[in-house]
């Protein structure tokens, strides 16, 4: 029996946020279990302070969407205080998309 090939569409959301220097293009995909992937580490492996992943996770839980999206990013320049910001923007463009 032949493998069939899935024709369904995979939906997701793409945000470009800046703030100072820094860019980010972030990427929102349904029904994930709220994964956050910043430049291919997880949230708690790149962000060492506390306060700049509640800044990044701040749009997630103003609109009750922390667990339905799971979070790709990949951002350049400035710190990390710059690129908390830039996430932030982006998800926020990017969530009023979904």
């Amino acid at each position: 029996m032949a493998a069939t090939k899935s024709n369904k569409k995979k939906v997701q959301y793409w945000g470009t946020g800046r703030r100072k220097k820094a860019i980010a293009r972030v990427r929102l995909i349904p029904a994930g279990d709220g994964t956050i992937t910043i430049n291919k580490k997880s949230i708690d492996e790149y962000l060492c302070l506390d306060t700049l992943k509640v800044i990044v996770r701040q749009p997630l839980v103003l609109t009750e969407n922390l667990a339905k999206y799971d979070v790709v990013v990949n951002v350049v320049g400035g710190g990390f205080t710059g690129q908390a910001g830039a996430i932030r923007h982006g998800i926020a463009r990017a969530l009023l998309l979904a």
